[in-house]
C-alpha cells in the first residue's frame, strides 16, 4: 500500500551545482527537452522545469536551477537557487531532494560545495559526471571511499550517453522510493567556516582522488594555444571573422530557396483572388512584410550554429578570459563578456544574464551596454541594405559585403566598450572587479542537444514573425494605404506620420519612408524591413517582395543607405529590451538613461556617416 502511495506522489528534485558540468545535458536527456521556463516569484531570474518517469511509474518533477559556486549567494542567480532550495521562496515548495552535479575533472575545485550542500536538511546524492573526460585526463576516483568520507551516495555518470546515465536513473528508482517516504538518510551536516570546509576538500580529495597519469591533458595542450598571450586574440578575433564571413559566403542557397517560396505564393495569391484590398493585404502586407525577415532566416541559423558550437565546446569561457584584459581597461572584467555575447543574439537575455556579476556596479554597466551588441533582430536591416548597396565582390579571400558586416559588429563592440568607460568613470564610479572564472575541460557538443538548441533559436526567430512582425504588417498595410491612397503616400496615415517627424530625420538624410518605419521597429528591430517591404509594395508594380533590395538600391542614395545602417547600430529600438532593463533594476531611471544615451548615438552616428557620404558624392 505505501509503494501505491508513494507512486501516486510526485518526487520533486532539485539539480543543483556549478555552471558548465552538464547539469542541462542531464536535465534535458531525462527530460526529453521538454522544459517550461518561468521565474521565481518576485524575481526575474528564471529556472528550467522538466518532467519525466522512472522506469517503476514513479513521476518525477525536476528543477534545473542557476550554477552555484557555493552558498554565500553572491550573484542574483545563486541566492534565487539556494533560495530554492531551503524553501524561502514564495509560492514555491521546497524540493524532496538534491541532485548534486559536479565535473569528475574539477572534483577538488567544487568538493567544498558538496560540503555546504550537507546543510540544507535534504537528502543528496553526489553524480560525478563527465567520468569518461576526466578517464580520459588520467583522474581516477576511489567512489566507494568518497562515499564514506561525504557521508552520501555518490553515483558516478556520463550525462550525454544513456548508457552513461542508466546507473543514476537505476539508483533514483530505490533513493527517490526512500525519498518521499521520508527514510532517506540525511547526511550529517558540516561544521566550520567556509576555509575550514574548503580544507577539508582539500583532504578528501587527496585521499580519494589519484592521477595515474603526469603527462599534459588534452586541455590543458588545447589551452597552450588559445590561451596564449599573442595568439588567443588573434584565434578569437579569427574565429568572429570567419562567422561573419560564413554568415554570407554560405547562406546563398537558403534565401534563394525562401525568395523562390515566397515569389510563388504572392504569385499564387494574385491567381486565385481579385484584384481589391483582401488581395492587397494579404501580397503586399503580410506576405511582403513578413517575407522580407524571413528571407535571412538562413542567416540566423548560420549565425547560431557557431555561437552554440563555441558554447558546448567549452571554448565561451577562454572568450572570457581572453577579453578579461580588455575589459579590466573599461572598469569591467571577463564576466561580462558572457552576457555581452548572449546579447548578439538579444539583448534582452544578455540584460537577464547579467545577474551572474556579483559587482552591482558592474552589473547595471553591463546592462547598458548590452544593447550596442549586434543583435540577431538587427541582421534583417544589416542584410538587406549591404545586399541591396554593397557589390558581392571579393577583397582578396574574403567577401566585401562580409567584411561590412564584420566592421558594423566591430563598431558596436568598441562604441560599447567606450560607453561602459563613461558609465564606470560618470555614473557608476567605484573600484574595478577581479574575474574569478573556471575554465571547464573541452568536450564535443552532444550532437542531439546542439541540433535542439539551433532549432529553438530558429523557432524564435520564426515566432517572432508571427507574434510580432505580421500583426506590425497587417498595421503598416493599414496606415499606408488609407485614407487617401490615391493621393500618393502623402495621403496615407503612414505618410502623414513620416511628414511629421521627417523634419527631425531630414538633416540625417532619412526619408518619410525611412523614417516611418523606425515607429514599427519599436516593437522589434527587424519589423523596420517589414514595413518597408510592405510600403515599397504597395507603391510599386512589383508583385515579389523579395525585389525590396533592388527597389531600395534605385530609389535610394548610398549616403541614405549607409546613414540607415549607422542608426541600426546604435538604434534605440525594441521596447522589450527597455521594459527587461526595468524589471533588472527596479526603476525608470536606467531604462531612460539607455534609451536617451542610444538615440543620441544613433542620431550622431546616422549624421556623420550622411555627410561623409555626401561628401564622397555618394548622395
Amino acid at each position: 500500500m505505501s509503494e501505491i502511495l508513494t507512486k501516486s506522489k510526485t518526487l520533486r528534485l532539485a539539480l543543483l551545482g556549478a555552471p558548465n558540468c552538464g547539469k542541462s545535458s542531464l536535465f534535458n536527456a531525462l527530460t526529453g527537452g521538454r522544459a517550461k521556463v518561468a521565474n521565481y516569484p518576485g524575481v526575474t531570474v528564471e529556472y528550467r522545469k522538466g518532467e519525466f518517469d522512472l522506469p517503476s511509474g514513479q513521476h518525477v518533477e525536476l528543477l534545473d536551477l542557476p550554477g552555484v559556486y557555493g552558498d554565500c549567494g553572491h550573484s542574483m542567480d545563486e541566492r534565487v537557487a539556494i533560495d530554492a532550495v531551503r524553501g524561502d521562496l514564495d509560492g514555491e515548495r521546497q524540493p524532496d531532494g538534491i541532485i548534486f552535479m559536479m565535473d569528475a575533472s574539477h572534483i577538488s575545485t567544487h568538493l567544498h560545495n558538496v560540503l555546504q550542500a550537507k546543510n540544507y536538511g535534504l537528502p543528496v546524492i553526489l553524480v560525478l559526471n563527465m567520468m569518461d573526460m576526466a578517464a580520459r585526463d588520467g583522474i581516477e576516483i576511489d567512489i566507494t571511499a568518497l562515499e564514506a568520507q561525504l557521508g552520501m551516495p555518490v553515483i558516478s555518470c556520463v550525462a550525454v550517453r544513456a548508457s552513461g546515465r542508466a546507473h543514476l536513473v537505476d539508483y533514483l528508482e530505490d533513493w527517490g522510493k526512500d525519498v518521499l517516504q521520508g527514510s532517506a538518510a540525511l547526511p550529517s551536516p558540516a561544521e566550520g567556516r567556509l576555509k575550514d570546509l574548503q580544507a577539508q576538500a582539500r583532504s578528501i580529495t587527496r585521499e580519494v582522488v589519484s592521477v595515474i597519469e603526469k603527462a599534459e591533458t588534452f586541455t590543458q595542450r588545447v589551452d597552450k594555444i588559445v590561451l596564449h598571450p599573442v595568439l588567443g586574440p588573434i584565434i578569437l578575433l579569427g574565429i568572429l571573422f570567419v562567422m561573419f564571413q560564413a554568415v554570407y559566403t554560405w547562406s546563398g542557397p537558403g534565401i534563394e530557396f525562401i525568395e523562390a517560396a515566397f515569389g510563388q505564393l504572392q504569385l499564387a495569391v494574385s491567381s486565385v483572388l481579385p484584384d481589391g484590398w483582401i488581395q492587397s493585404l494579404i501580397s503586399d502586407g503580410m506576405i511582403a512584410g513578413v517575407g522580407a525577415v524571413i528571407v535571412f532566416l538562413p542567416q540566423i541559423i548560420i549565425l547560431f550554429a557557431f555561437i552554440l558550437l563555441l558554447e558546448a565546446s567549452g571554448y565561451m569561457a577562454r572568450a572570457a578570459f581572453l577579453v578579461d584584459t580588455l575589459m579590466a581597461k573599461v572598469g569591467l572584467n571577463g564576466r561580462a563578456f558572457i552576457p555581452l555575447l548572449s546579447s548578439f543574439a538579444c539583448a534582452i537575455p544578455g540584460v537577464m544574464a547579467a545577474r551572474t556579476i556579483e559587482s552591482e556596479r558592474d552589473r547595471i554597466t553591463t546592462i547598458m551596454i548590452a544593447p550596442l551588441m549586434t543583435c540577431a533582430a538587427r541582421w534583417p536591416v544589416y542584410f538587406l541594405i549591404i545586399g541591396a548597396f554593397i557589390p558581392a565582390t571579393k577583397v582578396g579571400l574574403f567577401s566585401l559585403q562580409g567584411l561590412v558586416a564584420f566592421g558594423l559588429v566591430i563598431t558596436g563592440i568598441i562604441f560599447a566598450m567606450i560607453m561602459a568607460f563613461l558609465f564606470k568613470r560618470v555614473l557608476m564610479k567605484g573600484g574595478n572587479s577581479s574575474l574569478l572564472i573556471e575554465l571547464p575541460s573541452y568536450k564535443m557538443p552532444v550532437f542531439k542537444d546542439y541540433l535542439r538548441g539551433l532549432w529553438d533559436r530558429a523557432m524564435i526567430f520564426i515566432s517572432r514573425a508571427g507574434r510580432i512582425i505580421l500583426p506590425a504588417a497587417v498595421l503598416v498595410w493599414f496606415l499606408g494605404n488609407y485614407p487617401n491612397r490615391d493621393s500618393g503616400f502623402a495621403g496615407t496615415y503612414a505618410g502623414k506620420i513620416g511628414g511629421f517627424l521627417e523634419p527631425i530625420f531630414a538633416p540625417i538624410g532619412f526619408t518619410t519612408e525611412m523614417v516611418f518605419s523606425l515607429i514599427p521597429a519599436m516593437a522589434a528591430r527587424e519589423v523596420a524591413v517589414g514595413a518597408l517591404g510592405t510600403l515599397y509594395a504597395l507603391e510599386s508594380e512589383a508583385e515579389i517582395e523579395t525585389q525590396l533590395g533592388g527597389i531600395l538600391a534605385a530609389d535610394w542614395t548610398l549616403a541614405t543607405a549607409l546613414a540607415f545602417l549607422a542608426w541600426f547600430v546604435f538604434a534605440p529600438q525594441c521596447l522589450s529590451t527597455f521594459a527587461i532593463i526595468k524589471k533588472e533594476t527596479n526603476g525608470w531611471k536606467w531604462p531612460l538613461v539607455a534609451f536617451g544615451y542610444l538615440f543620441v548615438l544613433a542620431y550622431i552616428a546616422a549624421g556623420i556617416t550622411y555627410h561623409v557620404a555626401k561628401g564622397f558624392g555618394w548622395a
